[in-house]
Parts: C-alpha cells; sequence; structure tokens
C-alpha cells in the first residue's frame, strides 16, 4: 500500500525521497524492521491476552528432561508470526503481484487449519486437536490452488533471451537482447550443468493435461510434507522458528537473484519477472520468525502451535515452487525433513517388528529426531543450535548449487 502512495506523491508531487520506494532493497529492509517491531513488541501484549485466558499447551508427559515445566505456556503465538509476514508485506509490496497474493493467501489458509487445530486442543480439551485426515485435507486443497495457479495462471511466466552473436557487438557494447516471456512447466536441478528439467517429458502422451496433473501432485506433495515438517520440528523452544529464519534468508537470496536479469544471466539461473517482489514477503518473513525467537528462545514463553508451524513449512514450499527450486528442498529444508523422516523409520520399524517378532522394537530412543537427543540427556539448547548450524550448512549448499553443476 505505502508503495503505490509514494509512487503516486512521487509522480504527482514530485515529493522528495518518495522515489526510493521503488528500490526492492529499501522495502526489503522496511519490512524486515517492521516484521521484527511487530513481534518484539506486540507479542509481549499478546503472551499476556493468552495467559489471560488461559491459552496454555497441553504437556503429555513423555519423560523428557523439563518437560512437564512447559505446561501452561501460552500457544496460538503462531498468530503474531502470521501478522508479522502479512502487515509489512501488504504495507511494502506490490500487491498485483501474482507470486505474492499466492503467498499471502497460502500464510493465511494453513494459518487458518493450523489455528483451528490448536483451538480444539486449547478451548475444546481434546489433545488431538484436527483429525488428522482433515488437517492432510487443507493441505491438499492448499497444494491444488497453489498448483493450479502456477500452472495455469498466465501471469506466471519465465523470460528467455535470445542468444547474442558476434555480429551484433558493436564496438565493445552489446545490442539490447530480444527476449520472450513465455508459459513453462520447466523447473531446476540442483548440482547438473543443464540444470533444468521440463515437467512435459515426464509425460508419455502429447495431453497437457497429463503435464498439468503431474505438476500439481508434485507441489501438494511438497506442500503436505514441508508443513508436517515444520510441525514435527515444533517441538522443542526455537528450532522451527530458527530453522525457517535460515531457510528464508537463503531463499530472499534466491528470489533477489531470480528477478535480477543481470545476476540470473550472470549465474545461469531461470529469470522469473516480477518475482523480486518475493524478496520483500522473504524478509518479512524472516523478521517474524527472529523477532519471535525473542520470546520463544529457551525457555519458551509463547509457542507458535500449529498455527504458526503450518504456515512457516507451507509458505517455505510455495517459495521455492515460485522460484523453480522444489528440487531444492530436500536439501534446503532438510531439518524437516529428517524430522518427518525419523517418524516414519520409527513407526515403520515398529509395525515390522511387532510383526515379526511379537514385540515392538525402536530406531531411535524418540521420535521427532530432536526427542531422541533429549533422551540422551542433551540439553535442549544445545540441540536447538547444533540444529540451527546443520540448517545453516545446507542452506549454504543450496546455495552454492547456483556454481556447482
Amino acid at each position: 500500500m505505502l508503495y503505490y502512495l509514494f509512487d503516486y506523491l512521487d509522480r504527482e508531487f514530485d515529493l522528495v525521497g518518495a522515489g526510493v520506494f521503488q528500490y526492492i532493497s529499501f522495502r526489503a529492509g522496511m519490512a524486515t524492521l517492521l516484521s521484527l517491531m511487530i513481534t518484539i513488541v506486540f507479542g509481549k501484549k499478546l503472551i499476556q491476552i493468552l495467559q489471560k485466558k488461559q491459552v496454555g499447551e497441553s504437556i503429555r508427559d513423555l519423560g523428557l528432561a523439563g518437560q512437564m515445566e512447559k505446561k501452561g505456556t501460552p500457544t496460538m503465538g503462531g498468530l503474531i508470526i502470521i501478522a508479522a509476514i502479512v502487515i509489512p508485506t501488504l504495507l511494502f509490496a506490490r500487491l498485483e503481484n501474482i507470486y505474492v497474493i499466492l503467498l499471502l493467501a497460502t500464510t493465511l489458509l494453513l494459518g487458518a487449519i493450523g489455528f483451528l487445530d490448536d483451538y480444539i486442543k486449547v478451548f475444546r480439551k481434546n489433545k488431538e486437536g484436527l483429525a488428522g485426515k482433515f488437517k492432510v485435507f487443507g493441505q491438499i486443497f492448499v497444494g491444488l490452488i497453489v498448483g493450479a495457479t502456477l500452472y495455469f495462471s498466465d501471469n506466471v511466466v519465465v523470460r528467455e533471451f535470445e542468444e547474442v552473436t558476434s555480429t551484433e557487438i558493436v564496438e565493445g557494447t552489446e545490442a539490447p537482447r530480444s527476449f520472450t516471456d513465455s508459459k513453462s512447466s520447466k523447473t531446476t536441478i540442483p548440482f547438473v550443468k543443464d540444470n533444468e528439467l521440463d515437467y512435459s517429458k515426464l509425460n508419455p502422451t502429447d495431453q497437457e493435461w497429463i503435464t498439468a496433473a503431474i505438476y500439481i501432485l508434485v507441489v501438494i506433495f511438497f506442500v503436505t510434507a514441508i508443513s508436517n515438517g515444520a510441525n514435527l520440528t515444533d517441538g522443542i523452544d526455537g528450532l522451527a522458528a530458527g530453522t525457517s529464519a535460515i531457510i528464508g534468508l537463503a531463499l530472499a537470496i534466491l528470489a533477489y537473484i531470480s528477478g535480477n536479469a543481470i545476476f540470473s544471466d550472470y549465474l545461469n539461473v531461470m529469470f522469473i519477472p516480477n518475482s523480486g517482489e518475493l524478496v520483500i514477503f522473504c524478509t518479512a518473513f524472516v523478521g517474524a520468525c527472529v523477532g519471535f525467537l525473542w520470546y520463544n528462545s529457551y525457555p519458551a514463553q509463547v509457542f507458535m502451535g500449529d498455527t504458526g508451524s503450518l504456515s512457516l513449512g507451507g509458505v517455505i514450499t510455495v517459495l521455492a515452487l515460485v522460484l523453480r527450486k522444489e528440487l531444492l528442498i530436500p536439501v534446503l529444508c532438510g531439518i524437516f525433513i529428517i524430522e518427518n523422516l525419523s517418524v516414519v523409520i520409527q513407526v515403520s520399524y515398529f509395525k515390522y517388528t511387532r510383526k515379526k517378532y511379537g514385540e515392538g522394537r525402536r530406531v531411535f530412543k524418540m521420535s521427532p529426531l530432536h526427542h531422541h537427543y533429549q533422551k540422551m540427556d542433551i540439553p535442549e539448547a544445545k540441540i536447538v543450535t547444533r540444529f540451527w548450524i546443520i540448517g545453516i550448512l545446507l542452506a549454504i549448499i543450496a546455495l552454492a548449487t547456483l556454481k556447482l553443476r
């Protein structure tokens, strides 16, 4: 909104300084600052409201050190994360941008699903919360909307430049390169020199609806897997928020490169017109996560609940999809993937051994994986810090794929 206001003031009244809102870097910085202020300043007020309404976390005794001390800690703190993402984005981003609209919708829809789950747990006193099938159905619905929008919308295009020949170079300068913006079902494959995969190549027929179905199924899979992974990671203080901030920062860098013709050309990255606006969303996202750590770091004064964790995972997935980096998710979101896999391995092995030996056996002391380390009596803060370090390493590896092919 402020972008349009200052653009008008700049054009009509030549207001001094109004033109600075044209720069993505300035708006991204302001979005980060506002996001941090919202979480830090209003986070305390939200905690007080939640305490007053007795919106406390119900804890099941799993035999973990310090676990029962957290009983009654306010939950639903994800509301402040969502506000700290949405408000700066509305103020500083260009709201006609299809990618910004899609990410705002994802944030609010998955936030609503998570809020319903938390509401049932807290106010209906049902520890199971929203039934798993309804939660998955909601994630599938969001994935369907995202996939259909990215595949069918005429505003979702990639730009391809024509090669410059030697005859077009005059006195050491290149003539303007012609380009075409077109619909494309291409994505990026990490660590491969010719790093593009066209989903249409996975279609054995010439019917476009099959290509669309393949792509939408991939989108649904990633949205469901990563949002659930973020939800599982939100098991100890500061882990999900810190990990998400690291991933968000890496995605902000990828968004800036993908939306900049010069950098995308130099790094041979797919240029996606208008994706530069995602930097504003990404920086608001990072600011919200970092600001939330003010109250969520050990010992936590508030938990984000499913309201926050489902949104964080979904937003990260959609950002990767928009930037056509979804095949980089296993690297970039490695923490979420590992947490997911630890649960799958634990449950599958337990069922297999119970059927074979009559007694269930476990691979880990407890799942998700962070609880395994808690059972080993490693301090909670140390577990979180080490997971963050691994997250930073994975983010560096993900960014290194821009050159390592």
